[in-house]
C-alpha cells in the first residue's frame, strides 16, 4: 500500500523505491556525506533544504554550491513532510550559519497524499522554528512557477494552489522578519506558470533558470550573513 501510495505517476528519476518507502524521509540518501562534514568538523554557510529543484540545482551547476561554501540536501520528489523529518539530520546536524527552505511544489503535485495548504504551510513553519532554536538563521523561498505537473495531470488550478502558498509564506516571513526569495515572481509567465526557456517540463528550472536564481539568493545569503 505505501509503495502504491508513492509510485503513481511520479516523473522518471523521482520513482520512489522500495528503500523508500521503509525510509519515509530517505535519511540514508545524505548519511554518509553528513558523517564526513560533522566528523571533519567542517563549517558549512548555508545549507539548501528543498526537493528536485534543489537537488537538480546542484547537479547542474556544482561550482555555485562548492564556491560559496552551500550544502544542497535536496531530493527529487519529496514533499515536505518528508523534509521536516530529515530536517535534524540534513540541517541542524551539520551546523550551517543559514538554511534556505525551498518546498511545496510536490506537496501541491500530491506526491505523499491529498494536498493541504495548511499542512504544508505547518511543515514549512515548522522546520524554520526548528532551525531558528538551534540558532541557524531561516530564509523561506517561494514555490517556483507552475501551471500543471505533468505526472499530475489530473491535478487542476496548479498556479492559483502555487500562489496561495507563497502568499502565506510571504506573510508569515514578513511577520517574523525572516527573508523571502521570491523566485516565482522573477520567473513565471502571464499564466503563472515557468517563463519558456527557463524549464524543459515547466517544473524543474535549466540552467538558464538556475541563472536567474542564483544571484537572487546570493544577494540574500551575503546580506543576511553580513558578507560583501
Amino acid at each position: 500500500m505505501i509503495i502504491s501510495i508513492f509510485n503513481r505517476g511520479l516523473l522518471a528519476g523521482e520513482l520512489v523505491s522500495a528503500q523508500s518507502a521503509v525510509d519515509f524521509a530517505n535519511l540514508a540518501k545524505y548519511k554518509d556525506d553528513n558523517t564526513v562534514i560533522v566528523n571533519d568538523r567542517k563549517k558549512v554557510d548555508v545549507v539548501f533544504m528543498g526537493n528536485s529543484i534543489t537537488e537538480g540545482w546542484v547537479k547542474s551547476h556544482p561550482e555555485f554550491f562548492s564556491e560559496n561554501n552551500y550544502t544542497g540536501r535536496g531530493i527529487s520528489g519529496q514533499t515536505s513532510s518528508q523534509m521536516l523529518l530529515r530536517f535534524q539530520n540534513d540541517v541542524v546536524a551539520l551546523k550551517p550559519r543559514l538554511v534556505v527552505v525551498n518546498a511545496g511544489t510536490n506537496d501541491i503535485a500530491q506526491n505523499t497524499g491529498i494536498y493541504d495548504q495548511d499542512f504544508t504551510f505547518n511543515n514549512i513553519k515548522a522546520m524554520a522554528d526548528i532551525a531558528q532554536s538551534n540558532g541557524i538563521k531561516v530564509m523561506i523561498a517561494s514555490v517556483l512557477p507552475a501551471a500543471a505537473f505533468p505526472w499530475r495531470k489530473e491535478i487542476t488550478d496548479v498556479a492559483q494552489k502555487v500562489d496561495a502558498l507563497n502568499s502565506r509564506l510571504k506573510q508569515y516571513a514578513q511577520k517574523n522578519k525572516l527573508p523571502f526569495i521570491d523566485y516565482n515572481a522573477a520567473m513565471r509567465d502571464e499564466k503563472g506558470g515557468m517563463r519558456e526557456g527557463l524549464s524543459k517540463d515547466g517544473i524543474h528550472p535549466t540552467l538558464s533558470g538556475y541563472t536567474i536564481m542564483e544571484p537572487m539568493i546570493k544577494k540574500a545569503i551575503n546580506t543576511t550573513l553580513g558578507k560583501k
